[in-house]
């Protein structure tokens, strides 16, 4: 009788153990809290374009269950809105380019620039 009580109460206290590690490796279900969109522990450069190897040199907190989910969708969003600038920076120039090649008088005979109008192919 007194074996048997021995076992249960391994097994209870084996398996309180279990569940009280497995509730502290990974959290009890709760959500982390939004993150602030204006700061984050992350760095990237504010004076100047973003380059890759501005990103390729972004790390990441790691904790017991991964990276921080809130410094990712910072470092996303950031990535996203350097992206937008770029797009419409690129769009403008494109737009002012095409409007100086109509302005301009024969442009329509001109090679298209970057088109390598001296005749050589790089076959030397």
């Amino acid at each position: 009788m007194l074996d048997a009580v021995v076992v249960v109460l391994t097994v209870l206290v084996v398996g309180a153990l279990l569940f009280l590690g497995g509730s502290v490796l990974l959290g009890r279900g709760e959500t982390s809290p939004p993150a602030d969109a204006d700061r984050s522990p992350l760095e990237l450069p504010v004076d100047r374009p973003v380059t890759a190897d501005d990103v390729r040199g972004v790390r990441m907190s790691v904790t017991v269950r991964g990276y921080r989910m809130t410094e990712v969708d910072w470092l996303l969003e950031e990535l996203a809105r350097a992206l937008e600038e770029r797009d419409g920076e690129v769009a403008a120039l494109r737009a002012r380019l095409e409007e100086a090649g109509r302005a301009t008088p024969g442009a329509e005979d001109a090679p298209p620039v970057g088109a390598g109008g001296n005749g050589s192919h790089g076959d030397a």
